[in-house]
């Protein structure tokens, strides 16, 4: 009796120290229940991945700027299996300069936009955001689509796309 309450308790001790993730996916899946049940009621689902789980862009809370009305402020969810980021971004709906305007604890970044141009792999994600903030009725749909939207509302589709990085002080 006593080998057996002792074997038993050994086998529990090596599945707890060789699969010590077993009891992970229960909590795991709790906080990520949580992030769902948190998602703000004005949020717009831009993009939705599977890598390894489900990973979510959206955008909530669009502001227009009392001072400027083409600037917008917005709040990005950017969710992912592991992790929930909330960056406050905005954009610039200027006719004449598009832009986002992103930031990192090292720099702030300008990416110069041309709403209805070429929508590539590395620029989709600042499109999707530009088009949700600056045309909220277009929110989610496919930006590689939009060249004549772009048009009729004044954009010439033809402008030059660049990326100006701006350094921080080191703290």
């Amino acid at each position: 009796m006593r080998a057996a309450y002792w074997m038993t308790s050994l086998s529990l001790l090596a599945i707890g120290v060789l699969q010590p993730g077993l009891a992970e996916p229960s909590l795991r899946e709790k906080v990520l229940e949580q992030m769902r049940a948190s998602r703000p009621a004005d949020l717009v689902v831009l993009e939705t991945r599977e890598l390894g789980g489900t990973s979510i862009l959206g955008i909530f809370a669009i502001q227009v700027d009392s001072a400027d009305p083409d600037l917008r402020r917005y709040k990005l969810w950017r969710e992912s299996p592991e992790n929930l980021i909330i960056p406050t971004e905005s954009v610039s709906c200027s006719r004449t300069d598009p832009m986002r305007v992103t930031r990192d604890q090292s720099a702030i970044y300008l990416q110069r936009l041309n709403p209805g141009g070429l929508v590539t792999s590395a620029n989709r994600e600042n499109h999707l955001v530009w088009w949700a903030a600056c045309e909220p009725e277009l929110a989610g749909d496919d930006p590689s689509a939009l060249t004549e939207k772009a048009k009729a509302l004044g954009f010439s589709t033809l402008h030059k796309e660049s990326q100006e990085i701006l350094r921080l002080p080191s703290q």
